[in-house]
C-alpha cells in the first residue's frame, strides 16, 4: 500500500538523520521513545540533550490514523472521518549562540484516494544571520526543488516567508527556507511517486545542509551577551510555534503525544522587556534581516 511506503521511507530517514546528528555532534546520543496513539498509531521520538553542540534536539516518526475531530474536518474544509497521517519533525536548537536553530517537516496526510497530499519544508533560524550561510542554505534548497520542478523553489520560498511569519512583531521567525502543502498530483504535474521522491530529496537534503552550518560555527568564539541574544532570540521562536505553528495545532487537536509536539521549544528562552538592539550592532544588522522577500540566491 502506497501510505506504508510513506511510512516506511520516512523511517529510514529518520535513521539517517539521527545517526548523521551523532556523528556530527560528537558527543550527544538519541534517547529513542516508542508511543502509541489512543485512536490508532504511534510514532519514535528521539531526543538529543546536552551535546558536545546540540542543546535540545528532536527527530521524530509519527503515523497514526483515526476519527479525525470536527475542528480539523472544518479547518481541512472535508467530511470524512478516517484519516492517515505519517511525517518526520525535525527542531534542533543548538548551544552555541553563532549555529542556527533549524526546522524540517516532511509529511503525508490521507483521507481516501481522492483526498491526500503531501506537505513539509524546511527554515532556519539563525541567533545572528550570516549572509554567507543564508546564501548557502537557499542555494541548497534551490537545488533539490529543481530537480523536481523550477517552479517550486520560488514558490514555496515565498510560502515560507508567509507562513514563518510573526504577525505580532512583524518580523520573520529566520531567514525562512521553503514551505509547501497539499501536493499532488493536480498541482504540480508530478506523479504520487515523484512527489515521494521529492519529499524524501528534502529530507536527505537537510543533514548535508545542517552539518555544513554546524562545521562553519561551531569553533568560533561568543561571549555572554552572544549567550543573552540567543536566548532572547528562542524566545520570538516560542511565540511562532504556541501562537501560530499549525502542526502544533493539528497535533493538540487530534489528540497527539505532548512531550513529541512540545519538542520543538528550545530548553530556555529568555523575555527581557522592550529589549531593542543597539544601532549598527551585529543584533541590529539581523533584526534588520528578519523579513520577507529577501533574494538569498
Amino acid at each position: 500500500m502506497f501510505r506504508e511506503e510513506v511510512a516506511e521511507r520516512y523511517k529510514q530517514i529518520q535513521d539517517e538523520i539521527c545517526r548523521g546528528l551523532e556523528i556530527a555532534d560528537g558527543k550527544g546520543k538519541f534517547e529513542e521513545e516508542l508511543w502509541e496513539r489512543n485512536g490508532g498509531g504511534g510514532g519514535r521520538t528521539r531526543i538529543m540533550q546536552n551535546g558536545a553542540i546540540i542543546e535540545k534536539g528532536g527527530v521524530n516518526f509519527s503515523a497514526v490514523h483515526g476519527k479525525l475531530p470536527e475542528a480539523v474536518k472544518k479547518a481541512f474544509n472535508v467530511t470524512e472521518d478516517d484519516f492517515f497521517a505519517t511525517g518526520v519533525s525535525i527542531v534542533i536548537h543548538p548551544n552555541h549562540p553563532l549555529v542556527p536553530i533549524i526546522h524540517m517537516n516532511i509529511r503525508y496526510f490521507e483521507l481516501n484516494e481522492e483526498t491526500r497530499w503531501f506537505g513539509g519544508g524546511i527554515d532556519l533560524t539563525p541567533h545572528y544571520v550570516f549572509e554567507n550561510d543564508a546564501r548557502f542554505f537557499h542555494h541548497k534548497l534551490k537545488q533539490a526543488c529543481d530537480d523536481f520542478s523550477t517552479e517550486f523553489y520560488p514558490k514555496f520560498k515565498t510560502h515560507a516567508d508567509d507562513y514563518f511569519f510573526i504577525k505580532h512583531r512583524e518580523e520573520t521567525r529566520g531567514i525562512g527556507g521553503i514551505f509547501y502543502d497539499r501536493l499532488k498530483p493536480e498541482n504540480t504535474n508530478l506523479s504520487w511517486e515523484q512527489i515521494l521522491d521529492f519529499s524524501l530529496n528534502i529530507g536527505e537534503t537537510f543533514l548535508p545542509i545542517y552539518t555544513e552550518l554546524i562545521d562553519r560555527n561551531r569553533d568560533k568564539d561568543f561571549t555572554e551577551a552572544h549567550k543573552q541574544w540567543q536566548y532572547q532570540r528562542r524566545s520570538r521562536y516560542v511565540e511562532f510555534n504556541l501562537v501560530y505553528d499549525s502542526g502544533t495545532k493539528f497535533g493538540l487537536e487530534t489528540n497527539g503525544r505532548i512531550e513529541s509536539i512540545l519538542m520543538s521549544l528550545p530548553p530556555q528562552a529568555n523575555w527581557g522587556y522592550n529589549v531593542q538592539p543597539e544601532i549598527n550592532s551585529e543584533e541590529y544588522k539581523t533584526v534588520q534581516l528578519l523579513k520577507k522577500g529577501i533574494n538569498w540566491i
